[in-house]
């Protein structure tokens, strides 16, 4: 692994060891790469009304907007998650989220890294893993 996607995987993994998974018991920890160069992480967080709780990227992705605002972009992305046992598993962001990770990759060539079956480590860029993004007219993304 290289070494960006070494720091962002253990902050991603040390992420998912801190989130509030009470009714999946699926701890999800994110963890990004600006285009500054900045990391950002979050996890996720579950809320009974389950429309109202937040996933990890989710999290992730608004500290890096809280920090940058709106010149924030993703240059690369890791997702990591444990069972209630603690036990990694394999994980890639939902529909939603790779959605979210294309808007603030508008050249959809950022990389996003998560644990496949096995527990190796596979790497896409959003557009592969978002073919035909969603895309407002005029947005210029």
């Amino acid at each position: 692994m290289s070494a960006t996607r070494d720091a962002l995987v253990a902050l991603a993994r040390g992420a998912a060891a801190r989130a509030h998974a009470p009714y999946s018991g699926i701890h999800v920890g994110a963890a990004i790469r600006s285009g500054a160069g900045a990391l950002y992480s979050g996890a996720n967080v579950e809320n009974a009304a389950y429309p109202l709780g937040n996933c990890a990227e989710t999290s992730a992705i608004a500290a890096g907007v809280a920090a940058e605002g709106a010149r924030f972009r993703i240059a690369e992305t890791a997702v990591f998650a444990l069972d209630a046992a603690g036990q990694a598993i394999a994980i890639s962001p939902c529909g939603g989220c790779r959605q979210r990770i294309r808007e603030f990759a508008p050249d959809g060539r950022a990389l996003v890294h998560f644990p496949g079956p096995g527990g190796a480590m596979r790497a896409a860029t959003i557009d592969e893993l978002l073919p035909h993004a969603f895309e407002l007219p005029g947005s210029g993304h």
